[in-house]
């Protein structure tokens, strides 16, 4: 028997029972048969007498009080408390294997995917709130447009966001997707972005609304420019947007260049860029793509409007060599290959010969992704297309499809960053802009449901 057995004379009991027995067996051969199935009840009670008078319980000694120390029913307790190996000893034994091995596999993944992709671009503060007709004639708005901010429309934006139901939301079109992908991932810290705001309020605004959404934020912060806004008027549940572009016009390389900043370029493996940056700082894209070329690293860019593939046609083909991921919608994949002379407007041509076109070296191939609204994505690759259908919503349940391409390039990354196939990155760009197209603005509830 073990040293924590609860009987307490066991060489007794042994010989005890050895002697019951051999007596209750000569007894038994005296008896005829009829008396047998008695014998046989009378000896279990006698068993049970002779087992309860030489047999005790002994009480099990009480555990020594331990010092108290946090639950680590909670992963994320052992990252607060976690500060040594014999730290990590103990929650092997507080834990059960499953919730150890999930433990471990969430710090690996937070350390594997701690900073991966960073974005740069051009942020704007959406700000957003239901107005009335009076408002929109107030300030010579249109329903449904979308224009630039004149002097008449400086005004506006105090006085949306004096407005009870005004909402913030850190926007632009790369912040966006840099907020889809780290809502997707779930991990803290895998994404930063990069980009210039004003020294006011409503870059603190932003600031906050960033970082709460998990993104690390080193802006570019300048004081005799404001941030750039955007005004969101709803309207009957339609929107009018008017940018204020301000600040985020005024990005400069010597902010990335930065110890504290080119950092965050060291530590990612991956970089996207969208197209409208071109037309602010071109000199601080070079830099990212040369150093993503000489490291092995992901460069990635979007087309972004038709304006960029047309009037800054040169500087984006300056940077073309080395994108490894062109992003965009058919309607820049068709003005890019009528500003390079292509004779075709056929989105699958177009994307084939863009996957095609020469490549600087050290970088990876090319792979051109371009979505048409419901209809497929089509991606360019290794000279072939292939088309993938997107998630079809009814009309009723379309709320807004302003964020739409922001949101798939941000799904799509948080694939792209886990090393997953081109069909599963594609999947999870078309679940994330199923779910912002049916909420106002670039909007997401608190968790993904993509598996």
């Amino acid at each position: 028997m073990g040293r924590h057995s609860n009987i307490r004379r066991p060489v007794h009991y042994c010989e005890g029972m050895t002697n019951f027995f051999c007596c209750l067996s000569s007894w038994e051969l005296g008896v005829n048969a009829g008396t047998a199935t008695l014998s046989v009840v009378v000896g279990c009670l006698c068993l049970f007498i002779f087992v309860s008078k030489n047999t005790r319980l002994r009480p099990r000694p009480r555990p020594k009080p331990k010092p108290k120390s946090p639950s680590f029913d909670n992963p994320m307790e052992f990252q607060v408390y976690g500060r040594s190996a014999s730290h990590l000893f103990t929650v092997t034994l507080a834990t059960s294997n499953k919730q150890f091995s999930s433990l471990v596999f969430s710090l690996h993944q937070s350390m594997e995917l701690d900073g991966v992709l960073l974005g740069m671009c051009n942020p704007l503060l959406d700000i957003s709130a239901v107005v009335d007709h009076d408002f929109l004639q107030k300030y010579g708005i249109k329903l449904n447009d979308a224009i630039l901010a004149e002097d008449k429309h400086k005004p506006m934006y105090e006085e949306l966001a004096n407005n009870s139901n005004v909402e913030y939301i850190a926007g632009g079109a790369t912040q966006n997707s840099i907020r889809v992908a780290q809502w997707m991932l779930q991990v803290p810290g895998a994404t930063s972005y990069i980009g210039c705001i004003g020294k006011d309020k409503f870059g603190e605004v932003m600031k906050k609304r960033c970082t709460l959404d998990g993104v690390k934020v080193n802006y570019y912060e300048i004081d005799n420019t404001p941030t750039g806004t955007c005004a969101v008027c709803v309207v009957g549940g339609e929107r009018s947007l008017v940018a204020n572009l301000s600040a985020a016009n005024c990005y400069k390389s010597e902010h990335l260049t930065r110890p504290e900043n080119w950092a965050l370029v060291e530590k990612a493996k991956y970089f996207y860029i969208s197209g409208f940056f071109l037309t602010v700082s071109p000199d601080s894209i070079q830099l990212v793509a040369e150093h993503a070329s000489a490291n092995g690293k992901i460069f990635m860019m979007n087309l972004s409007a038709p304006f960029i593939c047309e009037f800054f046609k040169d500087a984006l083909d300056k940077v073309l060599p080395y994108m490894d991921y062109v992003f965009g919608n058919e309607t820049e994949a068709r003005t890019f290959s009528k500003a390079h002379g292509w004779e075709t407007d056929n989105v699958e041509e177009i994307a084939l010969k863009i996957s095609q076109l020469p490549k600087a070296s050290g970088t990876h191939k090319r792979i051109t992704v371009i979505t048409q609204g419901a209809d497929p994505v089509c991606v360019a690759e290794d000279g072939k297309v292939k088309l993938y259908p997107v998630i079809v919503l009814p009309k009723e349940k379309l709320v807004d499809t302003n964020g739409a391409g922001d949101a798939f390039v941000g799904g799509f990354l948080s694939q792209l960053v886990k090393e997953k196939s081109i069909e599963e990155c594609v999947r999870a760009g078309c679940y994330a802009a199923n779910v912002i197209i049916q909420r106002p603005g670039c909007t997401y509830p608190e968790k993904p449901e993509f598996h």
